[in-house]
């Protein structure tokens, strides 16, 4: 969960802020489930707390590690890829292992928001008119259209709501 507390005194306290409650939002939803749990799409879709968990872990990486800061990594993304493959679970994917990967992705992530002009561009060339306060507030966008999504498949799951 945020080590920050809920700051809105400069604009990238605010930035910060309300990804982390987006973040935390989600990550609450795998609270206390099991990892046979995590992975029930308990609703029309094919969304599984786990590969929302999963999905948003990648993105977060891919956003402001790839995207945004130019970091590479080996056999990783932007090799092609189907549009759903970042929610495929392996065998190997369990809440500890996947919220192990979101929360070291969230780290770095808070070191690049906090030492990064937020009007420093993105280092891809296709998204030239896109700067890292863009990045920021993409991620807020996203992570809460996630967290609640995971809001519907938790209650689904087990009747829990207000987590």
């Amino acid at each position: 969960m945020s080590t920050n507390t809920f700051s809105t005194a400069t604009e990238r306290d605010a930035l910060g802020s309300f990804l982390d409650q987006a973040r935390d939002a989600l990550i609450r939803k795998v609270d206390g489930l099991s990892d046979q749990d995590s992975r029930k799409a308990s609703t029309v879709s094919s969304l599984s707390l786990l590969s929302l968990l999963k999905h948003s872990a990648i993105w977060e990486r891919r956003w402001f590690q790839v995207i945004f800061a130019g970091r590479s990594f080996p056999d990783e993304w932007p090799a092609d890829e189907g549009n759903d493959a970042t929610f495929a679970l392996s065998d190997e994917d369990t809440v500890e292992s996947v919220l192990a990967y979101y929360q070291e992705q969230i780290v770095v992530s808070r070191e690049i928001i906090a030492s990064v002009d937020l009007d420093a561009r993105c280092a891809r060339t296709d998204l030239v008119d896109q700067n890292l306060r863009w990045v920021a507030m993409h991620l807020i966008q996203e992570t809460a259209r996630h967290a609640g999504h995971a809001d519907i498949i938790r209650e689904a799951i087990d009747g829990s709501r207000g987590l």
